[in-house]
């Protein structure tokens, strides 16, 4: 339940006072030196998908019509389990982050409500109904691989919880979560370049929370997979053109996210000699430094708050893969704190851009595990 950092207090109490002083979203420790997200903070949060799990519009179906009939179904009907928080993948994430509250904090605030919440979404039938869909010639590659990513991500969340709710949820998942896989396994060796996007496509996001999947559910076969297609993709990578990051709807980090990935498939002293050579001093300090967010009601701008997010998750991991003594540890990990105090009041600003997905983004910063 707790995640701690070691931080810059000049730079980063200010940030910390506004969250607390808003939403009362984590706690501070006496030297400023850690916080923990707070029970009211994980209800809170919780609340967000909550409000928009069953709320069908706005939605972006971003569906390919293959005839009249097929064009006029509402988003309900084509996915009767995430048609809600105005888009597919973010339905998704949504679910992942109640359950993984649900883990982390015992009687948390409405768990009643986040129980039959995603009790009513995560049927057996509705899977199938869902799964259906990926079966077209053009809707076999939907969703690929960003929304792929998080629904075997609650895949993982779901096998790795000893909860008889959750057992059942897993079990009504597979048919979606099978066809996913194999979608993914096919995928792989026909994937001759990387997606090095800051948006939905990045090959190495997508691959991190696969890895996460296929450990968790022990398909050996799919792990050693995508490790050998992570070292074919990005093993030979070096200079990363950092100083061309962020573009103005990112919310991940191209360079981050693949160091994020070549951490879980190298070991420590492998990492260290790949990271040296990828991302220089200057092109780190410059991811370093906070995005500009311009307009939270804006959705695409509003990307640039999950780019906090994301690089301060990033940032924690990589740093915990360098040497105890390398200088650039601190660094990172007080621009990790950072990044997540400076978006963390905005996930509650009130406005459906940042809502209905950026709780997701900030409760993995909070609470993954490194």
């Amino acid at each position: 339940m707790k995640k701690c950092f070691f931080i810059c207090c000049i730079l980063v109490t200010p940030f910390l006072i506004t969250a607390q002083s808003v939403t009362g979203l984590f706690t501070v420790n006496s030297d400023s030196t850690a916080f923990t997200l707070t029970p009211q903070g994980a209800a809170h949060l919780a609340s967000l998908p909550l409000k928009c799990l069953q709320q069908e519009y706005p939605n972006k179906t971003s569906h390919t019509s293959m005839k009249e009939a097929d064009h006029k179904l509402t988003p309900s009907q084509l996915h009767p389990a995430f048609f809600g928080c105005f888009d597919w993948h973010s339905s998704v994430h949504g679910h992942w982050m109640l359950v993984r509250l649900l883990k982390q904090f015992k009687n948390i605030g409405g768990e009643d409500r986040i129980r039959q919440a995603l009790n009513t979404n995560l049927q057996y039938d509705k899977m199938e109904k869902e799964a259906a869909y990926f079966q077209g010639m053009i809707s076999n590659t939907w969703e690929r691989t960003y929304g792929w990513a998080w629904l075997l991500k609650l895949d993982a969340e779901l096998i790795t919880w000893n909860d008889p709710q959750g057992k059942l949820w897993h079990e009504n998942l597979q048919p979606l979560v099978t066809r996913i896989a194999e979608l993914w396994k096919v995928y792989l060796p026909k994937e001759t370049y990387p997606n090095r996007t800051g948006v939905h496509p990045n090959t190495a996001f997508g691959l991190v929370f696969a890895l996460d999947y296929a450990q968790a559910a022990k398909d050996t076969a799919f792990e050693w997979a995508l490790k050998k297609h992570a070292k074919q993709l990005f093993l030979k990578d070096k200079n990363a053109p950092a100083s061309w990051e962020p573009n103005g709807t990112d919310f991940l980090s191209p360079a981050l996210e693949e160091a994020d990935l070549m951490s879980r498939i190298l070991s420590p002293k492998e990492f260290t000699r790949w990271f040296n050579s990828f991302l220089s001093q200057q092109g780190l300090s410059h991811l370093l430094e906070l995005p500009v967010v311009s307009d939270r009601t804006d959705y695409q701008i509003v990307h640039l708050d999950g780019l906090c997010f994301s690089r301060s998750w990033c940032l924690q991991r990589i740093a915990s893969f360098l040497p105890a003594a390398d200088p650039r540890r601190k660094a990172m990990l007080k621009s990790a704190t950072r990044h997540l105090a400076a978006s963390l009041p905005n996930v509650v600003s009130g406005n459906y851009g940042g809502e209905h997905w950026l709780a997701s983004f900030a409760v993995y910063a909070l609470l993954h595990e490194l």
